[in-house]
């Protein structure tokens, strides 16, 4: 049984409908990546996999359950998200933002303990946040507020990560660090990993399928080689694009033509 399955899913805003006809499954443990032009329904979908959207029609299956019959906090316990960006109104203190990951873990007689803060500090370690722990999150630059809110999905504990563009803040060290992480927590833990990303190159060194949506539809699924081709950039960004192995990783490669 997939522990994410999407069966025909529909969904629309008022008349616009944003995604379309919808179905995929990913096994545990896969990395997955979604890649698609800006408004091709990236986005939306990662929110209907967190239940934070729930389709007009078809059915998105978490660990072979429905997500329309699951409460928030149980939902937040299988699967965490991290946003493009977060705006926080109150002047919480970063360390604060990250122990909000631990909610779904308390109970309502239940308050953080010593376990919860520990858990807390390791994922900021490993999110190379802790040394601004004790700052204001407004008062972060856009590339520390985004490794905070990664260690704030980490502090869940999930069984799946979704990440909406979340190393586009990031420089390229700490962008190394984080997809290194990644593949440590996927190895180790057997994370399941979905992300979206405008970065063809990314995707493709970085996953073991792809989804590419145009139009609020897949329009094609599967390996990375199979799925990044020249013809397959051309309909879909319409750019002409030269695709080989990269030297490193044999991954396909997406050089822009003139």
């Amino acid at each position: 049984m997939s522990l994410i399955e999407a069966r025909n899913i529909k969904f629309g805003y008022d008349a616009k409908s944003v995604v379309e006809n919808i179905s995929f499954a990913v096994d545990a443990g896969q990395m997955v990546a979604v890649i698609g032009p800006n408004g091709s329904g990236k986005t939306t979908l990662l929110k209907i996999i967190n239940g934070t959207l729930l389709p007009d029609a078809g059915q998105m299956m978490i660990d072979g359950q429905e997500t329309g019959r699951w409460s928030r906090k149980e939902i937040a316990v299988k699967v965490a998200i991290v946003p493009q960006e977060t705006s926080v109104i109150f002047p919480f203190y970063a360390e604060e933002i990250v122990l909000m990951g631990r909610f779904p873990h308390l109970g309502r007689y239940r308050f953080e303990d010593k376990k919860d803060y520990r858990i807390v500090h390791e994922a900021m370690e490993k999110t190379n946040s802790l040394a601004f722990a004790s700052r204001r999150f407004g008062e972060l630059s856009a590339g520390e507020r985004q490794r905070v809110l990664i260690a704030r999905a980490l502090a869940q504990e999930p069984k799946i990560l979704l990440l909406d563009e979340s190393t586009v803040f990031l420089d390229l060290k700490h962008q190394a660090q984080f997809m290194a992480l990644l593949h440590q927590l996927n190895a180790e833990q057997n994370l399941t990993v979905m992300f979206v990303t405008h970065d063809i190159n990314l995707a493709a060194q970085n996953s073991e399928k792809i989804i590419m949506l145009d139009s609020g539809k897949i329009y094609a699924i599967g390996m990375p080689a199979d799925v990044i081709t020249a013809a397959n950039i051309k309909e879909v960004y319409d750019v002409h694009a030269g695709i080989d192995a990269n030297p490193y990783d044999g991954s396909p490669r997406v050089t822009l033509l003139k």
